[in-house]
Order: C-alpha cells, then sequence, then structure tokens
C-alpha cells in the first residue's frame, strides 16, 4: 500500500474504514471503485477462482520409468549401426539419456538415447557391458547390459557356399624295365602312363646312368654303353607328375655285361598271299624285333632275303626276351607283326 494510503488507513477507526475502504475482490487484490462497478461479475468469478485454488488439491499418481528395447548385436564392416530404446511410464519430455561401456566408434544422442555408428576393418572384435540409462530428475531406468559384435562382411554375406574343387587324382605310371644289356647293345625303355583328369604329365628321372638319355615328355630312357660302360647302375627312379600329384615306378638297376653268350633261334612260315587272298608276288624280306619288355621291343634284325624262314639272334644277355616277325614287300609295304614269342636266357 502507498504511503498517503497507509497514513490514511492508520488515522482512521474502523468503522470509517470499512464506509470508505476500497472494495476488494479477494485477499491481496484491490480495485478501484469505477472498476468494482464496472466488474461485479469478474471480481465474483475471481473470488471464486481463489477460493478454488486455496482448497483443491490436485493429486498425481506416482509412475515407474521404464527403459526397453532389443539391441543388435553384430555390427557389419562398413554398414552403418543404429538403436534407440524406448521410454515408458513419464509424461513429461525432460529426459536425459547417458552411456557407459560405449565402443569408441559409437556416437551417442543424450536426448533421445541413440547408439549410432559406422563401424572398420579395425574395429573387429566385441565390445561387451554396454549399459544405456535414462533418468527424468527424480528417478533413474537402465537397460540390461548388453555386448556388440563386429564382424567383417565376408563372415555375415549369406551367400551360396562356393563348389568343393575337384579331387585330384595322382597319375599311374606302370612299366617293367630292361634290367641287363651287352656292351653295344642298344637299351630302351618307356613307361605307360595315364592320368583320370585328363591333366598334362611330365617325367622326371634320378640315377639315370650316365650312357643313357632321358626324355621328360615321354618317359623314355635309352642309350647304347660302350666297351667303358660295363658295370652296374642301382637306384633309378622314373617319375610321372601331373603338376599336382607325383608318382614312381620302383627303383630298378641296369647292368650293363661286357659279354653275353645267349642265343635265340627264331623261326616262322613265310607269308605266301596278301591280305586280300591274291598271290604275294613281291616278297622281299623280314625285320625281327626283339627286347626285354612286350613294351619295348627296340632291338631289330632286318632279314632281307625273301626265302629264309629263321635266324639266330646272339648276345642276349641273362634274363626273358620277347620276339616278333615282320614281313615286308619291294615297294614298302609291311604285314602285321607275328605272335610274340618269348626265350629266357639263363
Amino acid at each position: 500500500m502507498r504511503p498517503d494510503a497507509r497514513r490514511w488507513f492508520l488515522s482512521h477507526p474502523p468503522a470509517a474504514r470499512a464506509a470508505t475502504e476500497r472494495p476488494q475482490c479477494s485477499p491481496g487484490v484491490q480495485m478501484n471503485l469505477a472498476n468494482a462497478l464496472k466488474r461485479p461479475l469478474f471480481c465474483a468469478l475471481l473470488s471464486m477462482a481463489l477460493l478454488a485454488m486455496g482448497h483443491v488439491t490436485t493429486a498425481t499418481a506416482a509412475t515407474t520409468l521404464t527403459l526397453s528395447g532389443q539391441p543388435a548385436t553384430t555390427a557389419t564392416v562398413d554398414r552403418t549401426y543404429s538403436f534407440t530404446p524406448t521410454v515408458s511410464g513419464n509424461a513429461t519430455t525432460r529426459l536425459r539419456f547417458s552411456v557407459s561401456g560405449k565402443p569408441g566408434w559409437l556416437s551417442f544422442s543424450k536426448y533421445r538415447g541413440t547408439l549410432y555408428g559406422v563401424p572398420r576393418t579395425r574395429h573387429i572384435g566385441t565390445y561387451a557391458n554396454i549399459i544405456i540409462t535414462v533418468s527424468d530428475g527424480k528417478t533413474t531406468a537402465k537397460l540390461a547390459p548388453f555386448s556388440i559384435t563386429v564382424t567383417s562382411a565376408s563372415t555375415t554375406t549369406t551367400e551360396p557356399a562356393p563348389a568343393p574343387a575337384p579331387t585330384n587324382t595322382a597319375p599311374i605310371i606302370t612299366g617293367t624295365p630292361v634290367t641287363a644289356i651287352n656292351v653295344g647293345t642298344a637299351y630302351s625303355f618307356k613307361p605307360t602312363a595315364y592320368d583320370a583328369e585328363g591333366n598334362t604329365l611330365t617325367f622326371s628321372i634320378s640315377g639315370k646312368p650316365s650312357w643313357a638319355t632321358f626324355t621328360t615328355s615321354s618317359g623314355l630312357l635309352s642309350g647304347t654303353p660302350a666297351a667303358g660302360d660295363a658295370g652296374s647302375y642301382a637306384n633309378i627312379v622314373i617319375s610321372v607328375s601331373d603338376g599336382t600329384a607325383t608318382t614312381s615306378l620302383p627303383a630298378f638297376s641296369i647292368t650293363v655285361n661286357q659279354v653275353s653268350n645267349g642265343t635265340a633261334q627264331i623261326s616262322w612260315t613265310p607269308p605266301t598271299t596278301n591280305t586280300d587272298g591274291s598271290s604275294l608276288t613281291d616278297l622281299s624280306g623280314y625285320r625281327l624285333s626283339y627286347g626285354t619288355s612286350t613294351a619295348a621291343l627296340a632291338n631289330v634284325a632286318q632279314i632281307a632275303t625273301a626265302g629264309v624262314s629263321s635266324y639266330l639272334v646272339e648276345n642276349l644277355s641273362p634274363g626273358t626276351w620277347y620276339f616278333t616277325v615282320k614281313a615286308y614287300t619291294s615297294s614298302g609295304m609291311e604285314s602285321a607283326a607275328s605272335t610274340i614269342v618269348s626265350k629266357t636266357i639263363q
């Protein structure tokens, strides 16, 4: 109240104050007389409002603040990870979020509780015990601790499994090499090799005699030992490879003999007709092939006399020898080989 009004209030008795005091709508709210006369309804309403405010108490039910959500527990390199929890049990928007155990590659929003970020290759690994918390200033709620495992794209991409690599089969090599020859006699041995996948085969040899040569494309071992090469050549191994696997023949030896006295008398019946039944009129001779293996009849004796029906093969070393004969004409045509026969030299 103004000072002049206070002096008036103190100098007048209660009765006078009641007659001349300004009308009041409610304690602490004063209006001049003109306004009171003009707005009696407002005054009455204001008094009722103040009265209601003084006597009515609004009760607010207590609520429980909760935080929920299922964060993804895996993240992929170079792909965005994001998770926002859900808040319930609170009507106010004055919420603040916090996080503990946050991986360094993630960012966090304290207003929404969102975890977001893009992991890189260097972040591959597991990040455990991550906890998101929310508070409204009075109560606090937490999300259950969780982990995030960062993996590379190759370990998480679900693509059809590649077809298994074909199984390679080792090549097969067979053959029985000649193990004894005489000085001055041609030696020849070529193994037989096969690969199931049809791969190109390459041959190799260890322990090769100095007087022999070897062909890597076919596995042919050949040569003619001289007088100075007489002796035994042991631990000869021929191998074949398909580029992945290698197979070898058992080790063998070759003995070069200085002199051999073994002989074999080979006889045959001279042909008289051609294959079409016509008479054979130009028979010129025979070729006798022989060796210590049916697959390697490398020695050839040519008999240039049509009327001959036998031939003596000399200087045969100990072992089993195989023989076959072909007839040929003066024009160079050759018959099929005869049946192979054998003789063992002791």
